[in-house]
């Protein structure tokens, strides 16, 4: 009878440590934030949020890879009130806003009073994710405590460094003032380190590090290879100018391209302007610039720059003249490069311009091609009904 009792004792005691073991991972609180925030209090831990997206591929696969894991339950159970915050929904949106995330995920440390202690953005495998919890429970190494000593009037090199990647981290725009600081304080910027720091760094095209990249791009060249270079100059224009809070006037536009682009800078600048216009809904300012680009770099143009061009005017342009301007660049096209899209293109035009034999006789080359080269011509057969209909 003993043994028995001593055998059930044992087979619960390793159900329940079985159970434990399987559930692991991270357990996530789902009370209301007040009661988050209560919880917090009571238990003097800080809080994480893992903010997070339905539609955000990274948020799941920490979700599927991370969150499980043994250890990062066990460290983050211990250490921390965890939290699973859709910021698209419920309280997320509220929170999302006050915390200013607009990456995800987004990861959150904070304080029983609401505070933010710390925080990252994007994917951290397992090793990152545990080195982030230990970063947001080190005072000395925590985004608040790094600003506190900062504010306090540390400007040490190698806290400004540090300070610099954790604000890099947490992915709101303010690493270039304190990267510009920290290189304020180096006599050489082409050691290996600060060439590194420099290049991972970089974000506006105003900065000191951008324009040291661009005066000596060889140099990073050599170090990271051209087009490595290249496309992160490119990476940093375009940011620049898709920028819908601020987006720059076409005088910068030029200066900007001028700075870059060098010969390139002329062309670059005009075909520019052409999607300023579309963008702002301008089809009169679109179709002049695209008319002047067109009679400035005609011969520099290549066959789907033209096309490209000629079915946009398609698309928005009314006027039968600008129309007729069109059938010139996609007749260039044709003759550069005889495919189904550009004959296809034209036989658009011609049927926007109410030209239906014309425009029946180039839909039927078009199809021709296509069916030659075994595309897909549903949309040409699509017009072909319409231009009979006219």
């Amino acid at each position: 009878m003993n043994f028995q009792k001593l055998f059930l004792a044992i087979t619960i005691c390793c159900f329940f440590v079985s159970s434990s073991f399987a559930q692991g991972g991270v357990v996530f609180h789902k009370e209301s934030w007040k009661e988050i925030l209560e919880t917090a209090q009571s238990e003097e831990k800080l809080i994480f949020i893992d903010a997070y997206t339905t539609w955000c591929g990274p948020c799941k696969k920490m979700t599927r890879d991370i969150f499980p894991l043994h250890n990062v339950g066990q460290f983050y159970n211990e250490n921390f009130i965890n939290v699973k915050m859709d910021m698209e929904r419920g309280e997320g949106v509220a929170l999302a806003e006050k915390y200013d995330v607009i990456l995800y995920p987004t990861l959150l440390f904070i304080d029983p009073d609401g505070k933010i202690i710390h925080r990252a953005a994007g994917y951290h495998n397992e090793k990152e994710f545990l080195g982030l919890g230990k970063i947001a429970l080190d005072p000395s190494k925590s985004l608040a405590g790094m600003t506190a000593s900062y504010e306090g009037g540390n400007r040490e090199p190698a806290f400004l460094y540090k300070y610099t990647v954790a604000r890099f981290e947490a992915r709101d725009g303010s690493h270039p003032q304190i990267a510009e600081e920290y290189l304020a304080t180096q006599e050489d910027w082409t050691t290996n380190d600060n060439m590194q720091f420099v290049y991972s760094f970089v974000e506006g095209t105003d900065s000191k590090m951008f324009d040291y990249i661009l005066e000596n791009r060889a140099l990073f060249s050599s170090k990271f290879g051209e087009n490595e270079v290249n496309n992160k100059i490119e990476n940093i224009v375009m940011t620049r100018l898709n920028n819908q809070d601020d987006k720059p006037e076409l005088e910068e536009v030029d200066a900007l391209f001028k700075k870059v682009m060098g010969d390139r800078a002329a062309i670059n600048s005009s075909a520019y302007r052409m999607t300023y216009h579309r963008q702002k809904g301008d089809r009169e300012g679109y179709a002049k610039a695209a008319l002047d680009h067109y009679e400035k770099f005609k011969s520099e143009l290549t066959p789907d720059d033209l096309n490209e061009t000629a079915w946009t005017f398609y698309e928005v342009i009314a006027d039968k003249k600008l129309l007729k301007c069109a059938t010139k660049m996609s007749k260039q096209s044709i003759k550069m490069a005889n495919n189904y899209y550009n004959n296809d293109t034209l036989a658009a035009l011609y049927y926007k311009m109410g030209k239906k034999s014309k425009a029946l006789k180039q839909a039927k080359k078009a199809v021709s091609i296509a069916a030659a080269n075994k595309e897909d011509h549903s949309a040409t057969d699509k017009l072909i009904e319409e231009i009979k209909a006219m």
